[in-house]
């Protein structure tokens, strides 16, 4: 008898698997959104320019992307549940170790390399998870998951600052290592789907067809062949220009309010708002995107392309609530844009190939991530004006949704040539019957 992964339930265990989904985003891309908080901090700490300081959080990028395909290839190996609890500890370790505050280069290695490599090792497994447990509500199962992020934003903006004003910087990251622990619990929670049996007397051709349910076989790292498809090729560049304008805004907004003369709080309370925008937009735009109004690409067009508009615009903000209605309409879009970017990659190498599918994404969007925020940084420095990061952070964006509208039409295309085979083998196999 063959083992095959049992039916996606939609509901039931899936829902706890959604909540501790919730968690585990909250725990680490909340915490990564907030690193704008130390930014002047630890550039004041070690009197070094933008650019050098913006390393830190490129290299917890870089790493939090390069990680996804060993994350992948772990989880087919064990299983989610293991390779989230790894990933809480090297989240946490990392930034207990970088409140130890030996060096700059000690915070790329412990606030980069090992939390990158934690946040990646929790967020692609979790991902995954919640993919699996749902195929007619995984849109809406994926916002609500994906949300964790906001919401938890929202709580650690003024709460860093408060942490900050209170132990200082340093003390601030050995509280944030210990709450991150508690990833090793939303670890606990994944339980993965069980397998089941395939009854004997099922015919070859139905053996081979539920072979396609099988995850991919152990001894392969990743498919590299997904990359032969040109639409997922094309994919793939939307995530390398799309991350190169993602990681920007976060990491210069407060900043730029700074630079603004907008102080003590208020700044942190434009990444509160920012983040309930950015929840906003992620459940409602979960909500358009199960109702199946538009393709999941159409809307990844259309919300990507307003978000570049966003960010060349919101430099025009020079005061405070003119900046945060900038920051409410940025929020709302990348919420958008969060909901549905991996969801579609479904769309493009089916379910089968999610799992390989997602860590080729996010290998190749490192390359973005890794050079937006000091590209942005440098030109901050040359220019000596924060509007720079927002102009470079527009125009990736704008650039990539050119890349979006190229996969939509070669997918469109496949399902039509698709459709044209099922529709001739259909054909050929009534006459034959009518033949017989």
């Amino acid at each position: 008898m063959k083992s095959r992964r049992a039916a996606p339930p939609d509901g039931g265990y899936g829902w706890v698997v959604v909540v501790s989904a919730f968690l585990v985003m909250g725990l680490t891309a909340a915490v990564l959104k907030n690193f704008g908080l130390f930014f002047l901090d630890i550039q004041s700490h070690f009197g070094v320019p933008t650019s050098t300081t913006s390393w830190v959080t490129s290299t917890t990028i870089a790493m939090f992307h390069l990680g996804a395909p060993l994350a992948s290839a772990l989880t087919l190996q064990f299983s989610q549940r293991v390779v989230i609890i790894v990933g809480g500890l090297l989240a946490s370790s990392g930034m207990l170790l970088a409140s130890l505050d030996l060096s700059l280069p000690w915070l790329y290695l412990t606030m980069g390399l090992l939390q990158g490599l934690g946040i990646s090792f929790s967020w692609i497994p979790a991902n995954s998870m919640v993919s699996h447990y749902f195929v007619r509500w995984r849109p809406i199962a994926y916002a609500i998951a994906s949300s964790g992020e906001c919401v938890f934003a929202m709580v650690f903006s003024p709460f860093f600052q408060w942490l900050i004003e209170m132990y200082t910087w340093q003390g601030s990251l050995l509280i944030i290592g210990g709450l991150q622990l508690n990833l090793c619990v939303c670890g606990a929670l994944m339980r993965p789907l069980q397998t089941v049996k395939s009854p004997p007397q099922e015919t070859k051709d139905e053996l081979e067809g539920d072979a396609a349910a099988l995850p991919p076989k152990r001894t392969f790292f990743f498919q590299c062949s997904l990359m032969r498809k040109p639409e997922f090729f094309l994919y793939i560049l939307f995530a390398i220009f799309a991350a190169a304008g993602f990681f920007i805004p976060p990491l210069f907004l407060v900043p730029f309010a700074h630079s603004l003369g907008i102080d003590k709080y208020w700044p942190a309370l434009i990444l509160s708002t920012l983040a309930l925008a950015d929840l906003a937009g992620r459940l409602i735009c979960g909500w358009i995107a199960n109702m199946r109004l538009l393709r999941n690409l159409q809307l990844l067009t259309m919300v990507v392309t307003l978000l570049g508009v966003v960010l060349l615009l919101l430099p025009i903000s020079h005061n405070y609530w003119a900046l945060v209605a900038s920051a409410l309409l940025y929020g709302f879009l990348f919420g958008c844009v969060v909901a549905i970017h991996v969801t579609s990659i479904v769309d493009i190498v089916t379910l089968e190939g999610f799992d390989n599918g997602l860590g080729l994404f996010m290998l190749f969007r490192s390359i973005g991530g890794f050079v937006g925020p000091p590209a942005a940084g440098w030109l901050v420095d040359e220019m000596n004006d924060y509007s720079a990061a927002f102009y470079l952070s527009g125009f990736c964006l704008i650039s990539s949704a050119v890349f979006v509208i190229l996969v939509d039409r070669l997918v469109q295309r496949r399902k039509v040539v698709e459709a044209e085979v099922h529709q001739t083998i259909n054909k050929e196999e009534w006459e034959e019957g009518n033949v017989k």
